[in-house]
């Protein structure tokens, strides 16, 4: 239960960091596609390739990421 909890840290860690990190790149995070898709704005004027590849590829992948380094560090400090 510890490790899952830790884990879910550095999720939420990695989140918030790669969040600031599309903002300052200029690229749509989920609560802005999200929000215009609530506004009933079209699909395609919400969102360009970048955004696309960030929301769908990179982001999921780099979350991911995160799993498995929070599972590494979690390992290294309790086993």
């Amino acid at each position: 239960m510890l490790r899952l909890y830790f884990i879910g840290i550095i999720i939420l860690v990695s989140a918030i960091i790669l969040n600031i990190i599309a903002q300052f790149l200029g690229l749509k995070t989920w609560y802005d596609f999200l929000n215009g898709i609530s506004e009933k704005m079209p699909i395609k004027s919400l969102i360009n390739f970048w955004d696309f590849f960030w929301l769908f590829f990179l982001y999921p992948f780099l979350l991911g990421i995160s799993f498995y380094l929070g599972d590494i560090i979690f390992k290294k400090l309790f086993n």
